[in-house]
């Protein structure tokens, strides 16, 4: 079914194509670039993003299985990265050559049990390495093990090792994050020594390509600075926003003097007011937090503050002062720093705000 929506999130190609230039031109011509387009591509398109940068990039990545056989299905032939596959999923991650990250025993087990009864040979999987994050991970200790598993099967060959910084942005825990690296580093000797071959190796995101150059090794993972966040705000200043939000005015009404606007009546007014309702609201990733002049919307090139509390698929802002019409275009936000001062008031941070953008929101990509 087509979406009708009004409320369109228009994702700018041209921009995204700048970011990772501009991220490119901070790399060794050698080392790889591999694409994160999980969550949509954060919050936007991911197929058309990957279609935007496929014959720019070496590498692409997922969090699940599901998302790499949408991009599968779409055409996308570039080698996908699953990055959290789980024990279920296996066969139709073989299905759909997309390329697991092994990150426990269980996982990597079952992997090579089903790779030696199809059986497969060669096929690519990652190992991931726990280096600080605690999040998901094999330990140092486990290298031995891993080694020895490994001889015992020509079914996969490893294409990469890699790890994930915890603080990468954060100048404060630079002793933190090198150490990060160097223990990486080590893992990675160790299992050079004994492999026979030498996969690719990678631990560097957007942050960690800003500030710690010298770690690119082999490949490194361009997440959010592909769509507009550096990890301050002069690297932010570099790169072109991608995310466009936009909708219309649906009604104005003129609010009396002691009438309210919204649930719970939270907005009173004090004065005669003109309200604007908007089509968008909590649902489609519009925090409650907003509400009550905490956000704003852009009406003919002014700000209008959000009113009363954010409904499901509402909200209201005061337009007593813009000349405006039912019919005319709102912008939810079409910068960066508009997003960051949405993200302030909610509290989180710009990957929240775009990924929260719900999916019944058409998305438009703009040439």
């Amino acid at each position: 079914m087509n979406n009708t929506h009004v409320t369109i999130l228009e994702i700018d190609a041209n921009a995204v194509l700048h970011n990772l230039t501009y991220f490119k031109q901070k790399l060794k011509p050698e080392t790889k670039v591999l694409v994160v387009v999980k969550a949509f591509g954060y919050g936007s398109e991911s197929v058309e993003i990957a279609k935007i940068v496929e014959d720019k990039v070496d590498y692409f990545a997922v969090a699940y299985t599901n998302e790499g056989i949408t991009l599968r299905e779409s055409g996308i032939k570039k080698p996908i990265l699953v990055l959290h596959p789980q024990i279920q999923n296996l066969e139709l991650v073989v299905k759909y050559n997309l390329e697991p990250s092994l990150y426990n025993f269980k996982i990597f087990d079952a992997f090579l049990s089903l790779a030696d009864k199809k059986p497969l040979m060669n096929y690519p999987v990652h190992i991931k390495f726990n280096t600080g994050l605690n999040r998901l991970g094999f330990w140092h200790t486990d290298v031995p093990t891993i080694i020895s598993e490994l001889k015992k099967s020509n079914n996969i060959k490893i294409q990469s090792f890699f790890s994930h910084l915890a603080a990468s942005e954060d100048i404060n825990e630079q002793e933190f994050t090198v150490g990060q690296i160097n223990n990486f580093a080590y893992i990675v000797k160790q299992l050079y020594d004994h492999l026979g071959y030498e996969p690719m190796i990678h631990i560097l995101n957007t942050s960690g390509i800003i500030n710690y150059p010298k770690a690119q090794f082999d490949m490194v993972r361009l997440g959010i600075g592909l769509y507009g966040f550096g990890n301050n705000p002069e690297e932010t200043k570099q790169l072109k926003n991608t995310h466009t939000l936009k909708s219309i005015i649906s009604q104005i009404h003129i609010i009396q003097p002691g009438e309210t606007v919204g649930y719970n009546r939270a907005f009173v007014a004090n004065q005669p007011t003109r309200s604007a309702t908007i089509p968008i609201g909590h649902a489609d990733g519009i925090s409650r937090k907003l509400g009550n002049k905490n956000g704003f919307v852009i009406i003919n090139n002014q700000p209008a503050p959000m009113i009363g509390n954010v409904s499901m698929d509402m909200i209201m802002v005061d337009v007593t002062k813009i000349d405006c019409k039912e019919g005319d275009e709102v912008i939810l936000f079409n910068h960066q720093q508009h997003i960051d001062y949405m993200a302030h008031k909610c509290e989180t941070i710009p990957y929240e705000i775009l990924t929260a953008i719900s999916q019944r929101v058409k998305r438009l990509v703009k040439k």
